[in-house]
């Protein structure tokens, strides 16, 4: 069995949890995200500012990759989400599939850098994200790296699928699980 890790990225506020969680519940896989990880850190060991942030994101790294190996190691595909950096993330992405043998398939969430800063911001500003992210506090740089252009995908070997968040109710997830399933070799169904 070749397990998948199905790799949700995109830039921030760009959908990739909904994405994410949708197509893993879809496919019936466990959907690990670095923010799942990085709130559960925040609300046991607490959270200060943009520098305790950035340092608790880190740790949330190695635990999604950590989680993401155990899963796959016994064969179990696995979704794994956050806004993947092609410098920083490359390397432990190979190694994950070096140690664990998993093939790769890219969901690559994009829509235009002004609706996802107006996202961003109303995100940030409605109160309901974990206050440990201290996005408030960051908007301006946040901005700026959303406005750098589109996001760029990993370069990894595998499907490579960009999905358009301009619109959520245009999204065509059946298609899109579809194309992933039909790039199953054989014999890689998914434990449950």
């Amino acid at each position: 069995m070749t397990p998948l890790a199905l790799v949700i990225t995109g830039g921030p506020a760009s959908g990739k949890t909904t994405i994410g969680k949708r197509l893993a519940r879809e496919m019936g896989l466990p959907f690990l995200s670095k923010d799942m990880l990085k709130e559960t850190l925040f609300d046991t060991v607490g959270w200060s500012d943009r520098e305790w942030s950035r340092k608790l994101g880190a740790a949330s790294m190695r635990l999604l990759y950590r989680c993401a190996e155990a899963l796959l190691e016994v064969d179990h595909s696995v979704v794994i989400e956050s806004n993947f950096y092609p410098d920083f993330d490359t390397p432990p992405m190979l190694e994950l599939q070096r140690q664990t043998g998993c093939r790769f398939a890219q969901v690559l969430c994009e829509a235009p850098g002004p609706m996802l800063v107006e996202r961003f911001r109303s995100r940030e500003l409605s109160g309901e994200r974990h206050p440990g992210h201290a996005g408030q506090a960051s908007l301006e740089e946040i901005e700026q790296i959303i406005l750098r252009g589109p996001w760029p995908a990993l370069p990894i070997d595998g499907e490579l699928i960009r999905v358009d968040t301009t619109d959520f109710e245009a999204i065509d997830y059946a298609g899109i699980v579809r194309r992933l399933s039909s790039r199953r070799p054989e014999g890689s169904e998914s434990r449950r």
